[in-house]
Parts: C-alpha cells; structure tokens; sequence
C-alpha cells in the first residue's frame, strides 16, 4: 500500500503510523465479520491503544480492499445538517463502532474529541483535519490552542488517541465520504470546545 497512515497524538501533533503487518495472511475476500473477529482478538490481547491502531490499519486497508460493497452503499449528506452517518456495526456490550460518515462540501464540523480512540479512512472527497491540544490558562481551564492540520485524500487513514482534539471540513466539489471505526467511548472525557471563549462542553 502507498496510501500514506496518520496519527494524531493526545497533545494534537500528527505523524506517520508505522503500522505492523500481520502475521498471517488474510482470507480473500476479508469479509465484515472476519474484520470484527480479529478487532475482538486484538483488543482482548492487546491494551496499549496506539500499539492497537498500528495492528489495526492494515486489516482496515485490506476489508476495504475487499469490499466494493462500501462504496456502493454511499449515503449523502443531510442538506439541513451538512452530514449523516450509516452505521455499519455497534452491538449492546461490544467496545467498537463501525459507521460511514458523509460531510457536504464546505461543512465545517464543530471542534471536539472522541473520548476513545478511532480511525478515518477516506473513501471519497478531500477532508482537512485541523489540531488543537489543550493550553489551560488560570481562568479558561479549557482553553485550546491549534496545533497544526492535515489534508486526506482518498486512501488515506488518519488515526486518533483518545484526547485527540480536530476539526473537519470537507473541501472541493463533492462530498466527503469516510469509513470510521471507534472504541469504546468514555463520554464523560467527550467534548466540544469553542477556542474564542475558552470553554468546552460535554456532547
């Protein structure tokens, strides 16, 4: 593969992931529940996030590979909200989200965090990712500042830690579509921040 691989850290700095192969090649075609089973296996083994995501991404690349049916389930975006969501997988007790996210062109989402980790593989349309960490100041404890962005084209993945801070906004002519895998939420560290007043609010 040579679609590049991202990672967000805690503190809004973006590099390249160095992903780890797996040991064992997949079955062809890598259906849906296979994917699930092998996510179930790494995280009953594995307990570090970001050595999770690096396991991770290359089983994403290689269902999305195998699986034309994604792109022929594309959804719209809502034209009152600028986006909507197909969830794809999220089960009562089972500590993963699968879902299809599609933002209309020019839509620029609210600046928030996951409260878990997560990952971004871009299917159709550019999407820019800007950075913040948190910078508190004696009377703004939720104060942010940005630190830097990343543009995604189409096959390439952009993972997140838990407190992970972005902001998206879909760019050029069409809509974004992506494929979006979570963990599982901690809501009481999920927020939304406002970086002019200083505050962030639990969503």
């Amino acid at each position: 593969m040579n679609e590049p691989d991202w990672l967000v850290e805690n503190d809004g700095h973006c590099h390249c992931l160095d992903t780890i192969t797996p040991e064992k090649e997949q079955f062809s075609p890598y259906r849906l529940y296979r994917f699930l089973t092998d996510l179930e296996n790494i995280l009953d083994t594995i307990k570090d996030d970001y050595l999770r995501l690096r396991k991770i991404v290359p089983l994403v690349r290689q269902l999305l590979n195998d699986s034309p049916w994604l792109l022929l389930s594309m959804l719209e975006p809502n034209p009152t909200t600028g986006w909507d969501i197909m969830t794809l997988y999220d089960e009562p007790s089972f500590p993963l989200t699968i879902q299809l996210v599609a933002w209309k062109q020019g839509t620029i989402s609210p600046i928030h965090n996951h409260g878990c980790w997560g990952l971004v593989a871009l299917l159709s349309g550019v999407e820019k990712n800007r950075f913040w960490k948190r910078s508190p100041q004696p009377n703004l404890p939720d104060q942010i500042q940005e630190v830097g962005e990343q543009i995604l084209t189409v096959g390439d993945i952009l993972c997140f830690m838990p407190s992970a801070i972005h902001q998206i906004e879909a760019m050029g002519n069409e809509p974004t579509i992506s494929f979006n895998l979570y963990g599982e939420t901690d809501f009481d560290s999920r927020y939304e921040f406002d970086p002019i007043q200083g505050t962030a609010q639990n969503f």
